[in-house]
């Protein structure tokens, strides 16, 4: 179960919220705010009974005017239900004169067989064509997407091997939170252990501030801020901690970083934007602030990477507690 809940927080729910949001507002849109107007449309978009009692007039204005070039010209414009309609109309003339009837269908016969053969239409459109195709692209696309997501977060996990994302739950779960009353603390409002674990590429955790009541108060979460070297797995040397608060205009950032990505100029450079800097050690302790929210984060854990980056470059592994108080005045 463990598992589940982490599965459905590393799911990105922002990107899955805005693509449904866009495209329900693209059919409201479509379909009742401004529909599409068909101008100059051809008959062979009606339905069958329309089509027949179009092919009746035609007929009935050949009998007035017998122009071939207009009649075949109809004839085209009803597509592959001109045969069909005919045949109806042939097998009920009503007050059509059947002379006329079988005079106009050898008309059409003579003429259709002395053009060269064409492929029968399909019905489709180019536009309608095109469409389709970019919709099954689109559609392929996004289920590639996302059967690359899930097989990155969840690995080889049918063989029976561990992924990062499996490990740094359980290390979470067994981890110790802090009694804060025993420190003399008023109980935070929510408190939760995050873990990454080196190959977690995906990692990037967020929850929900909600009160007794079910009232929101805001969000927080961590995750990857910037990594150093090539290759997989990704080498995370920073990690962002956020704090939203519905209450302020702004959202509370610190970026947590290794030893060497925080004595090194140009790491320092690219990331200053983004909030304040601190460097991460073992039971360290960072604290954000908003208008009415604060976040107390504890370094539980920390291992760094052994391999050919630098030392103290990169995580291993980190755990880390974030607890929530209402800010006092």
């Amino acid at each position: 179960m463990q598992f589940v809940v982490a599965f459905l927080k590393k799911l990105p729910w922002v990107q899955i919220a805005l693509f449904v949001g866009g495209l329900l507002v693209g059919l409201v849109w479509g379909y009742w705010v401004d529909p599409v107007d068909f101008v100059d449309a051809t008959p062979s978009y009606l339905r069958a009974d329309l089509q027949e009692d179009y092919l009746r007039m035609t007929i009935d204005s050949y009998r007035l005017n017998p122009d071939p070039d207009a009649a075949v010209a109809r004839w085209k414009a009803l597509g592959v239900g001109a045969q069909q309609a005919f045949t109806e109309v042939q097998n009920d003339p009503q007050k059509a004169d059947p002379a006329i009837i079988k005079n106009y269908g050898e008309l059409i016969k003579n003429v259709l067989s002395s053009e060269p053969a064409q492929a029968e239409s399909s019905g489709m459109t180019t536009v309608q064509m095109v469409t389709l195709g970019f919709g099954i692209i689109v559609l392929v696309g996004l289920l590639g997407y996302g059967g690359l997501y899930i097989y990155r977060l969840l690995g080889k996990r049918g063989s029976g091997e561990v992924t990062p994302t499996m490990q740094a739950v359980e290390i979470s779960r067994n981890a110790e939170k802090t009694n804060f009353e025993q420190l003399g603390l008023a109980p935070p409002i929510t408190q939760t252990m995050t873990t990454y674990v080196l190959g977690d590429d995906l990692y990037d955790e967020s929850f929900s501030i909600d009160t007794q009541a079910g009232e929101f108060m805001g969000e927080y979460g961590v995750g990857v801020s910037e990594s150093i070297g090539v290759g997989e797995p990704k080498k995370v040397t920073a990690m962002e901690i956020w704090l939203f608060d519905k209450n302020d205009i702004k959202t509370a950032t610190k970026v947590l970083m290794s030893k060497h990505a925080y004595n090194d100029p140009a790491i320092r450079a690219r990331l200053e934007p983004k909030g304040e800097l601190v460097v991460v050690e073992p039971q360290a302790q960072v604290l954000l602030e908003t208008a009415t929210l604060q976040l107390l984060v504890t370094v539980v854990d920390l291992e760094y990477g052994n391999g050919a980056m630098p030392a103290d470059s990169y995580f291993d592994r980190i755990t880390l507690e974030l607890a929530i108080w209402p800010r006092q005045g």
